[in-house]
């Protein structure tokens, strides 16, 4: 009886790990930059946004 060798699809698609990638690289650049210049920019930021759409 041959034995056959099923072909496995890969658990993560590598667009999904671009994805993931590209996520984790913003996520970085958030935290140092939060971390770098302290939550009073981020706030500023916010509320111009919020100034800007009403």
């Amino acid at each position: 009886m041959p034995e056959t060798i099923s072909a496995t699809t890969p658990l993560l698609s590598r667009p999904l790990m671009l994805i993931a990638a590209i996520l984790g690289i913003v996520l970085a650049a958030t935290v140092a930059l939060w971390a770098h210049y302290g939550t009073a920019v981020f706030y500023e930021m916010i509320v111009a946004g919020i100034a800007a759409c009403l």
